[in-house]
């Protein structure tokens, strides 16, 4: 199930509760689809960097070759912010004038833990990872944050594109104010008094650079947007298990996910007790499904894989693929 939804998508997100093991299924199911000798590109946005402990190798925010046709990267949401900051902070010092590059500085400085700069880094640097990862490889899998990040990141793009459109439309309202100050003045005095011609040069040139930034920014988030409204390119998995917070978590994101526009493919019920197992496991098992009773009460449609718990933690490639053979 998991594999036949690697062969036909593009780009595959793992999301859930934390703690249910997405990392360790987003990884299998990577690592099987780089055996079917597809190019695959593993990609973790939880700050946790689970992908290092999983391989049992340091991995950082580049594409690193783990096995032939599996790469891996962790984005660093501290790291992305810092990066994020500094080019918007540099573009900023070019637009404005050198007087105002104090007050520039001082307004980054407050923004930086300012609620939500996280999310948009984060956004902004998936939306380059899947401009190139597209081109590069076969399959893109989003290891994603538990599950609250997660639906955070899936309504962003369509709110940064409507704020990116609005500030457009307000530069150029402003723009066309300019443009006719300077009209204005071209019969009077005034052009001398409010702008000369160096300045209005240096003016305009401002304007354009403005237009550009906002403009680049506006078709990233849109064609973000776009890719992750996609069924044909794009599909969320849920992680899960089967207890009585985790399923309800799980109904509650499928919800935020379907209003973002965000198909759910498949549901994967991880560390299932398995049957015959002694009383103790027996009993668990019968508690597990009563509450997985509820999950197909309240999303019948979507298909469900159930993974079962096993004797020893899934560390290193060995143990990733016999896990992955299961999918």
């Amino acid at each position: 199930m998991l594999l036949e939804l690697a062969r036909r998508k593009k780009i595959l997100f793992f999301g859930g509760k934390g703690g249910v093991g997405k990392t360790t299924v987003s990884a299998a199911t990577a690592l099987a689809r780089a055996n079917e000798g597809a190019r695959v590109l593993l990609v973790s946005t939880d700050p946790a960097h689970n992908l290092g402990h999983l391989f049992d190798r340091t991995i950082g925010p580049k594409p690193l070759r783990l096995v032939a046709g599996l790469d891996a990267m962790e984005l660093d949401p501290e790291e992305t912010v810092k990066a994020h900051m500094h080019e918007i902070t540099n573009a900023l010092h070019q637009l404005m004038p050198v007087n105002l590059r104090g007050e520039v500085d001082k307004h980054m400085t407050l923004s930086r833990d300012a609620p939500g700069m996280q999310e948009a880094a984060i956004l902004e640097r998936m939306a380059e990872v899947m401009e190139t990862g597209v081109k590069d490889y076969d399959l893109i899998v989003f290891d994603t944050a538990p599950s609250g990040h997660t639906a955070r990141l899936m309504v962003l793009p369509e709110m940064m594109s409507a704020w990116t459109e609005g500030l457009i439309k307000r530069r150029e309202k402003a723009d066309r104010f300019a443009e006719v100050v300077r009209e204005l003045g071209r019969d009077s005095s005034m052009q001398d008094k409010i702008f000369s011609a160096d300045a209005a040069d240096v003016e305009r040139q401002r304007e354009s650079r403005i237009r550009q930034i906002l403009n680049r920014r506006r078709l990233r988030f849109t064609t973000l947007r776009d890719r992750l409204a996609d069924p044909a390119q794009t599909s969320f998995i849920i992680v899960l298990a089967a207890e009585r917070l985790p399923v309800l978590e799980t109904i509650e994101l499928h919800e935020q996910l379907r209003r973002a526009g965000v198909s759910v493919d498949c549901l994967v019920v991880n560390k299932r007790s398995p049957a015959h197992m002694g009383d103790f496991l027996e009993e668990r098992r019968k508690q597990e499904e009563q509450h997985l009773a509820r999950l197909t009460a309240a999303l019948p449609k979507i298909p469900r894989k159930d993974l079962y718990l096993v004797a020893h933690d899934v560390v290193g490639m060995h143990a990733l693929e016999a896990l992955a053979q299961s999918f």
